[in-house]
């Protein structure tokens, strides 16, 4: 587990330690405060990398088409 703050975390940081955290918790060997610990640690970086799922999403779906489906550019994400 890092000491790193998981609102700086990328994407990618925040799914590895998130995966590192369930195969510590899931391995059973941790003691009680421990397995507390990484459970809270686990879901504050469940949320992180939700929040950061969602707001690709939002820039995905920013995308403009035409008629036929056909992409034709973007709209800036703010003029959501």
């Amino acid at each position: 587990m890092t000491d790193k703050p998981v609102e700086q975390m990328s994407f990618e940081e925040a799914m590895a330690e998130l995966e590192r955290v369930v195969r510590e918790l899931e391995g059973g060997n941790a003691p009680l405060e421990q397995s507390i610990a990484l459970y809270e640690r686990g879901d504050a970086l469940k949320k992180r990398c939700d929040a950061q799922l969602r707001a690709a999403e939002e820039k995905v779906a920013a995308i403009t088409q035409d008629a036929e489906g056909n992409p034709t550019g973007t709209v800036p994400f703010d003029a959501k």
